[in-house]
């Protein structure tokens, strides 16, 4: 007995999800893993002590480098463009943001759970796709070496280890039926 297309779907959206979280496992358990994870909260405490200058630094490179992305923020589509970098609202969401990659990082992988409600949050509600992961990760390693002055090995721990939570979020987005 065949199982129906919906069936068929939901299994292969489990498969993804499933294989996404064995190989970021797999990497999160190693010990080079371990030590990109002690690299990044090395160099956190900089961002703890400003989160939300940090953030709007982020946000703010983000969208000056990636104009598109503003759309997906339709609280800040009333200010100018050339006020985004600075504006307190765009830097208290920046802090915001980077307060989950510290919950994140400082998990040292098991990050599962908050990864699925941050995924179900961001598939659902605020509709957004995979590559605004890639891109905030790309400003926040930018960011990261020029305020809090993270090296190359500081910067390639934190590609690492937000490329593995990026491809966590994009299988639980595909578990959720959400294409993002």
């Amino acid at each position: 007995m065949s199982a129906w297309p919906g069936e068929q779907q939901d299994r292969a959206r489990s498969r993804v999800h499933v294989a996404a979280v064995f190989l970021c496992s797999r990497y999160n358990t190693s010990e080079k893993t371990m030590s990109d994870y002690d690299l990044i909260l090395k160099c956190w405490p900089p961002v703890e002590a400003d989160y939300t200058g940090y953030g709007g630094a982020v946000l703010g490179r983000l969208f000056v480098e990636h104009p598109d992305t503003i759309k997906f923020f339709p609280k800040f589509a009333n200010i100018p463009r050339g006020s985004l970098a600075g504006h307190p609202d765009v830097a208290a969401h920046g802090a915001t943001v980077l307060k989950k990659v510290a919950e994140l990082v400082k998990t040292k992988g098991n990050h599962t759970s908050i990864l699925k409600t941050l995924a179900t949050s961001h598939a659902n509600q605020h509709k957004i796709p995979i590559i605004n992961f890639k891109l905030l990760s790309e400003c926040l390693c930018v960011v990261m070496k020029e305020k809090a002055g993270a090296d190359a090995a500081t910067q390639d721990a934190l590609r690492r280890v937000l490329s593995c939570v990026t491809s966590e979020v994009d299988g639980f987005y595909k578990e959720l039926g959400y294409a993002g």
